[in-house]
């Protein structure tokens, strides 16, 4: 009795997991493609991080040139958080000269000191949200060129597009990573 519970058991759960084949982009509420040209479109826009080049091989991209190496608009919420978590905190090495493409919304951030928020300096960042927008990662820039705020920036909360070669820096004995040269696309 015991054995065929267990091949009952071993056969529910086969089948469960057959269920999630090819009609799963049907359900409401998911961000799966809903054609193959687009799935493999957005699968080719976007090298992962084992196939792109390192930094030293080559020329660190122009981002006026039209290449873009990582595009993030491309990618559904969930990806594209995911992926900026790994640029900012588990793979940055394998981003370093790429040149990126991201949306998000406009915010501004200064430094704060034992309660005190310092004048300068102040960080310019896209903030990218995961799909249920409990969790968001901010993607700092520099825009190329010289620009004041709020004259040359967005209103603060609108939804931007910014272009810029992927770096880091050196600030307070901590690495931080950037986009210079950047653009609002």
């Amino acid at each position: 009795m015991k054995q065929l519970f267990c091949l009952l058991l071993a056969a529910c759960m086969m089948l469960s997991l057959c269920a999630c084949g090819k009609d799963s982009g049907k359900d409401a509420g998911n961000d799966v493609s809903s054609s193959d040209e687009e799935a493999s479109a957005s699968a080719e826009s976007i090298p992962t991080p084992k196939e792109q080049e390192t930094p030293g091989k080559s020329k660190p991209s122009q981002p006026y040139a039209g290449k873009v190496d990582v595009d993030l608009t491309v990618l559904s919420s969930t990806m594209v958080y995911s992926e900026v978590y790994n640029m900012l905190y588990f793979y940055p090495e394998d981003y370093y000269g790429k040149t990126v493409k991201a949306n998000g919304i406009f915010a501004i951030y200064q430094m704060v000191v034992d309660g005190v928020t310092q004048p300068a300096p102040v960080a310019y960042a896209c903030i990218i949200a995961d799909a249920t927008a409990c969790c968001a990662e901010g993607m700092e820039f520099v825009l190329e060129g010289d620009y004041t705020y709020p004259d040359d920036y967005p209103e603060l909360g609108a939804e931007i597009t910014v272009i810029g070669e992927f770096q880091s820096y050196e600030e307070n004995g901590m690495t931080w990573y950037h986009l210079v040269n950047a653009r609002l696309a």
